[in-house]
C-alpha cells in the first residue's frame, strides 16, 4: 500500500471512530494519565493521573462505554473534501521539505494533532512504546526511579515517589517540576516523552533538574534507577487497636490485595479502620468500585455521564468485608481519579470522615484504544463521574471533613499530624 493509501486508511478509521456510533473496548480508566497520572517508571493518571512515571491505566474494564455520534456520519464525498487540505500540505512536504521525512511519523504526528485539537488535557495519542510503557503502569514492575508524575503540565511533574523508591531516597517532592535531564532541557516536550528519558537501566544514573515551589534557585539530584515493583496495598495494627491500609494505586491486582489485608486485619479484633488514599494517583474505574464496597453496603458508588446525556450508576457491590467498623480516610492534594471516588462516596454517604487537605480533582473517565497494527493508541475522554450526591469535582477536588496540613518540616522530623489526628478521631469513637 502506498504511503497516501496507508495513512488514508488510519485516518479513516479514526473518522469513523469520532463521527459513528460505537463500543469504546479499551481500558476504563480514571485519570490520565493519572494522571491516570503515570510512573517514572511506566498515572495521577489518571490521572491520572496520577499515573507512575508509568500512566495510570491500562487497558481491561468491565464496562465499555457507549458514546453517541456528535455529527451524522460523513460521506465520502464530504470526507474528500474535508481533507483535501490535508492531503494537499502532506504532497507539500514532501515535494518541498528540504530534510527526508517518515511517512510513519507524519500519521503520528497527525493522530497526536487531532487528539490535541479536543482542547481536552486527559485526550491524547500515545505512540506504541508510550502505549506499552502506559500499560505496565498498574500491572507491575518497570525500571525506573519510582514516582507517580503528571504529564499534562508545563514541565513534567511528580505527584509523589514511591516508598522507598530512588525518587523518595533522593530527596524528591510531590510537586516537583523536571527541567532538565542529564543537561537536556524539557521545555516544551511533551510529558509522556520526558517519561522515556528518566526511565532506564536499573543501575544507571540519571541526573534532574527540578524546579520546586518556594525555592528560588533550580535544585539538583542523581538518583539510580533500579527495578520497581509498583505496591498495591500495605496495612498493619497500630497502638490503640486501629487497623491502618495503604492503597498505593488501583491496578489489576488492588481490589484482591485489599481484601487478604482486610482479612488479616479483622482477625485482630480492630476497633477502628484508618484508609490512607495520600498521593494514590488512582486507575481503573471497576477497581475503584470494588474497593469502595468494601466499605459501603450497599447504594451508589458514582455515577458516569456520557456526551449524549445519558448516564450510568455504578452501585456498591454485596460482601464487603468493612461496612460497619468505624472509618477515617486520608487525603491530600496527591489524591486523584480513582481514589477521589473511593473517597468521595465515603464522605457522601457518611460511611467515614475524610482528613487531609483538599485532593487533586480528576473528575473524568477515560478509555484507552488499541489502533490497527502498530499504531499505538489514543487515550480519549469519554464520560464525566459524579459522586453520590452529583458533585463533580474536576478542578476543585474533595474538601476533607477535618482538615490538617502536613508540612516539609513534619515529614523531615518523622510527624505525621494527618494520621495522628484520624487516630485521635476513631480513639475518641471507640467503645
Amino acid at each position: 500500500m502506498s504511503g497516501r493509501g496507508w495513512l488514508g486508511a488510519v485516518v479513516g478509521i479514526l473518522v469513523g471512530l469520532i463521527l459513528a456510533t460505537g463500543l469504546f473496548t479499551g481500558g476504563v480508566v480514571v485519570g490520565s494519565s493519572m494522571r491516570q497520572l503515570p510512573f517514572l517508571g511506566p498515572a495521577p493518571t489518571v490521572a491520572p493521573a496520577a499515573s507512575p512515571l508509568a500512566p495510570t491505566s491500562a487497558p481491561t474494564a468491565t464496562q465499555p462505554a457507549t458514546m453517541e455520534p456528535t455529527a451524522p456520519p460523513a460521506t465520502s464525498r464530504e470526507t474528500e473534501a474535508l481533507f483535501a487540505p490535508f492531503w494537499q500540505a502532506w504532497d507539500i512536504i514532501h515535494q518541498e521539505y528540504v530534510d527526508p521525512v517518515r511517512d510513519l511519523d507524519l500519521m503520528r504526528g497527525a493522530i497526536s494533532g487531532m487528539m490535541d485539537a479536543l482542547g481536552d488535557p486527559h485526550s491524547s495519542y500515545m505512540d506504541p512504546n508510550e502505549y506499552e510503557q502506559a500499560s505496565l503502569s498498574l500491572s507491575g514492575e518497570y525500571e525506573g526511579i519510582g514516582a507517580w508524575v503528571d504529564t499534562n503540565t508545563e514541565y513534567l511533574t511528580i505527584i509523589s515517589p514511591m516508598p522507598d523508591s530512588p525518587a523518595m531516597q533522593a530527596g524528591l517532592k510531590s510537586g516537583d517540576e523536571i527541567l532538565a535531564i542529564d543537561g537536556r532541557d524539557m521545555t516544551g516536550i511533551d510529558g509522556n516523552q520526558v517519561i522515556q528519558y528518566v526511565l532506564g537501566p536499573a543501575g544507571t544514573k540519571v541526573h534532574l533538574t527540578i524546579r520546586r515551589q518556594g525555592v528560588p534557585q533550580p535544585l539538583e539530584f542523581d538518583v539510580v534507577r533500579k527495578a520497581i515493583t509498583v505496591p498495591s496495598v500495605h496495612s498493619e495494627m497500630l497502638d490503640g487497636g486501629i487497623g491502618y491500609v495503604q492503597l498505593f494505586t488501583f491496578g489489576d491486582t488492588t481490589s484482591d490485595d485489599l481484601r487478604q489485608q482486610l482479612e488479616s486485619l479483622q482477625a485482630q479484633n480492630p476497633k477502628g479502620l484508618i484508609l490512607d488514599l495520600r498521593n494514590n494517583g488512582g486507575g481503573y474505574l471497576d477497581t475503584s468500585v470494588r474497593v469502595a464496597s468494601e466499605f459501603i453496603a450497599d447504594g451508589p458508588i458514582l455515577s458516569e455521564r456520557f456526551g449524549d446525556g445519558s448516564e450510568h450508576v455504578y452501585r456498591a457491590q454485596a460482601g464487603g468485608l468493612a461496612t460497619d467498623i468505624p472509618l477515617v480516610v486520608l487525603v491530600n492534594q496527591g489524591t486523584a481519579s480513582a481514589s477521589e471516588i473511593v473517597a468521595g462516596a465515603i464522605q457522601d454517604t457518611g460511611r467515614g470522615t475524610l482528613v487531609g487537605t483538599t485532593t487533586f480533582g480528576k473528575g473524568s473517565v477515560q478509555n484507552w484504544i488499541p489502533l490497527n497494527g502498530d499504531g499505538g493508541a489514543v487515550r480519549v475522554t469519554v464520560a464525566r463521574w459524579y459522586t453520590p450526591n452529583g458533585r463533580q469535582i474536576s478542578g476543585d477536588g474533595l474538601t476533607p471533613d477535618v482538615s490538617v496540613d502536613l508540612t516539609d518540616q513534619d515529614v523531615e522530623s518523622g510527624q505525621d499530624p494527618q494520621l495522628d489526628k484520624a487516630l485521635e478521631l476513631l480513639q475518641s469513637t471507640s467503645p
